[in-house]
């Protein structure tokens, strides 16, 4: 029912173009002072935008973002070490 989302770390010359990348997918943040934007866009359409995005003169740099690549899956029998930093 819902498809897959990457991001896409844009990073941009000027922020006041930002109504342009608004058009390619959802913008998830925006940082003004280091001149990027976070957009969210559907996994199947990954490539085609990547390509549309850097045609665009403002655009300096796309990244991916790594977060699917995550290991969100955690161990629980870690030993707890706080017992050997009591007083």
């Amino acid at each position: 029912m819902f498809t897959g989302r990457t991001g896409l770390i844009i990073w941009v010359k000027h922020i006041k173009a930002l109504r342009l990348v608004e058009r390619y997918g959802t913008i998830h943040y925006v940082s003004k002072k280091m001149k990027y934007v976070v957009l969210y866009v559907n996994e199947t359409k990954v490539e085609q935008t990547i390509a549309q995005l850097n045609k665009l003169n403002f655009v300096i740099n796309i990244e991916r973002s790594y977060r699917r690549e995550i290991k969100t899956d955690y161990d629980t029998n870690v030993p707890d070490k706080t017992r050997f930093y009591s007083i």
